[in-house]
């Protein structure tokens, strides 16, 4: 008789990426920055999007789509990115024959302490991510919901210290430089910034 097994299915994953060393690569870094505030300052329909709905702080979200092409350094971080979503599509077995994936959506955020980003996915996108450019100490952390959440009628609490594998929720606490990639369906959201300055990041999706 054989022994009693256990195996493990259905993965869901997120992908950590170094896209720019913050010590080797500093100029880019505050080229990136740079831009961003720029566009905190200019963007004037996204200040009046970010002020009807409440979002403390700014985002390029519902009114630029052209940042790579506006300003040259959102345009060589685009590559990077594409870059290493292309590599992680294979870690995931993706199948896209001749085809690769590319940016469809790419936009700043600047979250002001004391705002957050409540739950939320992102739709008509294979990949989605963020590239972390300034974490204040006390910067909020990323939180990524099980996505079998809603199916858990019965389930009993979880004991605090069990393997991060078995968790319904896994925070992140990201670096400057890094990206995270994760598959789009996936549930997620920003706690709120703790720092006493903007947390400063620059989202994007894939398809």
């Amino acid at each position: 008789m054989t022994k009693a097994v256990t195996r493990s299915y259905f993965a869901t994953q997120i992908h950590e990426c170094p896209i720019v060393d913050p010590a080797k690569d500093a100029e880019f870094i505050e080229d990136l920055i740079d831009g961003v505030v720029m566009l905190a300052d200019g963007d004037e329909a996204g200040q009046q999007w970010c002020e009807e709905q409440g979002y403390l702080g700014y985002t390029s979200y519902a009114s630029l789509n052209d940042l790579p092409q506006r300003i040259s350094a959102f345009g060589k971080l685009e590559k990077r990115l594409v870059k290493a979503a292309n590599a992680y599509a294979k870690e995931l077995g993706f199948e896209l024959g001749s085809h690769k994936l590319s940016m469809n959506s790419f936009w700043v955020n600047v979250l002001d302490p004391g705002a957050g980003h409540s739950g939320h996915i992102h739709p008509n996108s294979v990949l989605s991510g963020t590239f972390y450019l300034d974490l204040p100490e006390g910067a909020s952390a990323i939180r990524f919901e099980d996505p079998r959440l809603p199916f858990m009628m019965n389930s009993p609490p979880q004991k605090a210290d069990i393997a991060a594998d078995l968790k319904r929720f896994i925070y992140f606490q990201p670096q400057v430089g890094q990206a995270l990639f994760w598959e789009s369906w996936l549930r997620h959201e920003v706690l709120v910034n703790m720092a006493d300055e903007p947390r400063l990041s620059i989202s994007f999706n894939l398809s």
